[in-house]
């Protein structure tokens, strides 16, 4: 019997070509798209999950609120992982982190920059699964001045030597001091939320062993003990955190825990697991740009209704046949065929074109997947499936879109009682089905939800591009590591002045958009009445007036007043945040080395700009003349910007020697705080065209349904004198009323999912008239073009060929 079911089938398939050839491309592209979505979410869970530790491990993140402002940063006291392995014995061991960002490391005469540098413990190879291709894990790192390199690392400088040749050698790291090699390790996975290509020894900084819980240096992952859950490890972090910093805290800010408590303040350490980071992790300053767990769950319920899309699809293109297939299934049933022979038949088709489409549709996602891998922004490779598991489930996947895609058209078709199919009459019309207006209204609620949500991704994105910054970040060369120049920085700014081609120079330890500051602490008196917590720049007297920002009261830095190296410009939001309506002329003070209290005259208030990315609210700001400036940012005639820059690398070369010019432009540094944003919403966009076509093809076929059931009806009506326009729009009448309640239940949808979204963004556009206008328009007009064609052949038809047969 099954057998006689697949050569039926087959002998369908070729009967009807152009509805077999849309049925497969409809599930094709459904389930491709399911594929390729499948990879990247699998992608996103699968970060940092090489560890062997991963479910036991924990980085300690800091959340203080301080006079109602909220701190959160990654990088917590050096003290606070020996301390908790040392108190604790639910901590089985810790490492901590301090990313260095770029190091030049000598070859030859000439400098290789690299980019991903840190400091670490020895502990690192024992907490993390980063296996050794040459060197002891348990002991590289134990001693002063040595390194760990990556294999890829160790190819830029040693070329193809062995590593095991490698170790021993040494390295002079940004100056001439000599770094011992002690291990190469294999390459970071890419699924990490971190990669370094050079690991110094921490025990080389002396600050590691500095114990103060209020100065915040180290990025710190404490490895717990099997069975101790999350909960039991933020009691032990609360205990350490009033044992250690409550003492701290009475003695720097005056006050304790309960006092902080009772203002609605506190001071704490929070955890979160290893493997949410890159998801969940929402701090401003990750090493990397993580992902989002909000992107990741709108991809998820996208595939889900693409794929009910193309199983809807396929429902209405099959009922869209049964117009051709009646008369089978009537002379089926007299010949004796139960209703569950005939069942069984269209569930096997069904069941085919579902593994056809699957087959298909993994050849598609394997040809896409280079694009789509670009347009992600991922690394996507099909290595990483989890085959052990995704291979039986697509197995299962098309057992059951079979079934739920071939379910309506087999008990539709089987349900058509002989006698009437033979007399040439059908069971049912189009209007008289409401589940096939239902899942028409299903497949167009859901494009236009996607319609929405792309033309809202796209209004914001471009709202971000032209949003008024408060800085101007045009034609600006930001050049890093010139601190290095030490005493030469002043002759290498002046000299970068001279050249015809640049209009400003100054240096700086942050850009906006490199924004690379830290928090101290500010009090608003001797007494330390009240805290602060402020982002801090070091920048030049002229930096302001440079980057193009405003005063909104008082003065600027003045190369002419000695005075101002004790001046301080705040921004508006730390003005507000001190509760004065012109603080100009009022002091801040600041603790400073051994607790000494430090006098700041505040000079003046820069009108706030955007100093992070526009998904957070400006932070209070404090400008100050500091030594610890270390990016010369260079801002440059429009003209022959290519000439300048060579000029300006041949200057660079004169003061830093063989130094590698390390440069960026701040437009380029400025996309890039969004390059996460604008993928994900090319994706989007990519995926609402898919599911527009899906829903079209299904358009398709309930137009070709409603024409061959109202052949006769439209024939006789031509002959009665109605026109080409008026059959035209009699066969798309049937359709308006179903595209209506579409767009009523969707754009409150729409509105909804794209109102969260926008909440991540502190910065963002309201979602207006004009955007669903938008939407109906486009929904429109692709529903226009589908029915277009098959309603002109309906109309244009000779009437003859219908009637002849009555």
């Amino acid at each position: 019997m099954l057998r006689n079911y697949i050569k039926t089938a087959f002998r369908n398939f070729r009967k009807q070509k152009i509805f077999s050839a849309l049925n497969l491309l409809g599930l094709t592209v459904g389930l491709a798209t399911v594929l390729l979505i499948t990879l990247y979410v699998v992608n996103e869970f699968n970060y940092d999950r090489y560890n062997v530790n991963a479910d036991r491990l924990y980085r300690v993140n800091p959340h203080f609120r301080i006079s109602g402002e909220d701190l959160r940063e990654k990088i917590v006291p050096a003290d606070l992982g020996p301390a908790m392995k040392r108190d604790y014995p639910v901590v089985e061991n810790f490492v901590r982190f301090s990313n260095v960002g770029a190091s030049r490391v000598r070859k030859g005469n000439a400098f290789i920059t690299e980019q991903r540098t840190c400091w670490a413990d020895s502990s690192l190879f024992q907490v993390f699964s980063l296996p050794l291709l040459a060197g002891d894990p348990q002991t590289a790192l134990t001693q002063p001045h040595t390194v760990v390199i990556s294999e890829a690392m160790a190819q830029r400088q040693f070329g193809a030597l062995q590593p095991s040749a490698i170790v021993g050698r040494t390295l002079a790291i940004d100056d001439t001091t000599q770094w011992k090699i002690t291990g190469v390790m294999a390459d970071m996975p890419a699924l990490s939320h971190v990669h370094y290509d050079l690991i110094r020894s921490l025990c080389t900084d002396q600050q590691s062993r500095e114990v103060n819980w209020i100065n915040n240096d180290w990025e710190t992952y404490l490895l717990v003990r099997p069975g101790t859950t999350e909960a039991v490890l933020d009691r032990d972090l609360a205990a350490a955190t009033q044992k250690y910093s409550e003492p701290t805290i009475r003695k720097v800010l005056g006050t304790n825990f309960d006092e902080m408590a009772k203002k609605g303040d506190f001071y704490r350490y929070e955890t979160i697991p290893l493997t949410r980071i890159h998801l969940y992790s929402d701090l401003p300053k990750e090493t990397e740009p993580g992902g989002s767990i909000v992107y990741v769950r709108m991809f998820m319920i996208i595939a889900i209704f693409i794929l009910l899309l193309a199983c809807v699809n396929f429902m209405n293109l099959s009922t869209a046949r049964s117009a051709g297939r009646s008369r089978e299934v009537g002379v089926r049933k007299v010949l004796g065929s139960r209703r569950g022979n005939l069942v069984a038949q269209f569930l096997v088709e069904s069941i085919l074109y579902s593994f056809g489409a699957m087959v298909l549709a993994f050849m598609l996602a394997l040809l896409l997947l280079p694009f789509f891998s670009r347009l992600s922004g991922q690394r996507l490779t099909t290595a990483t499936l989890p085959w052990y598991w995704l291979a039986p489930a697509a197995g299962a996947g098309v057992l059951v879109v079979g079934l739920l895609a071939g379910s309506y058209p087999a008990f539709f078709l089987s349900r058509f009682q002989p006698i009437q199919v033979l007399k040439g009459k059908l069971s049912t019309g189009f209007k008289g089905s409401w589940l096939r207006n239902v899942l028409v209204v299903f497949q167009f609620t859901t494009a236009v939800s996607l319609v929405v949500g792309s033309i809202v991704i796209y209004s914001q994105l471009n709202f971000i591009r032209n949003q008024r910054l408060g800085y101007d970040r045009s034609q600006v060369l930001l050049i890093q590591h010139t601190g290095n120049m030490g005493e030469h920085l002043r002759a290498f700014e002046d000299a970068l002045s001279q050249l015809p081609g640049v209009r400003a120079v100054t240096t700086a330890n942050s850009f906006p958009t490199t924004n690379l500051s830290t928090a101290d602490m500010w009090f608003s008196d001797a007494a330390k009445t009240r805290s602060y917590g402020p982002e801090e720049w070091d920048i030049e007297s002229g930096y302001t007036r440079f980057m193009g920002m405003t005063m909104a009261n008082g003065r600027g830095f003045r190369p002419d007043m000695p005075s101002d190296t004790q001046g301080i410009l705040i921004n508006q939001t730390m003005a507000r945040l001190m509760g004065i309506s012109n603080p100009a002329g009022q002091n801040l003070y600041r603790q400073e080395d051994q607790g000494k209290l430090v006098t700041y005259h505040i000079l003046g208030i820069v009108k706030d700009f955007h100093s992070v990315t526009l998904h957070e609210a400006t932070p209070p700001l404090i400008l100050m003349l500091g030594r610890f400036r270390d990016i010369t940012g260079v801002r440059l005639n429009t003209d022959h910007i290519a000439a300048t820059v060579d000029q300006v690398r041949k200057v660079y070369a004169r003061y830093a020697g063989a130094a590698a010019f390390d440069y960026s432009f701040m437009d380029d540094d400025f996309n890039k705080l969004y390059a996460s944003d604008a993928r994900v919403g090319q994706v989007i966009s990519t995926f609402t065209a898919l599911a527009l076509l899906v829903a079209c093809l299904g358009l398709f076929g309930l137009v070709t349904f409603a024409a061959e059931q109202r052949n006769k009806e439209m024939s006789i009506r031509k002959v009665l004198g109605a026109r080409v326009r008026d059959i035209i729009a009699l066969l798309a009448r049937d359709f308006v009323a179903l595209i209506l309640v579409s767009l009523v239940i969707a754009f409150p949808l729409a509105w909804y999912g794209m109102h969260r979204w926008l909440q991540s963004f502190a910065y963002r556009v309201n979602i207006g008239f004009s955007t669903f206008l938008f939407a109906t328009l486009a929904i429109l007009a692709a529903i226009a073009l589908t029915i277009a064609w098959q309603a002109v052949r309906s109309a244009t038809s000779r009437p003859v060929d219908a009637l002849k047969s009555e």
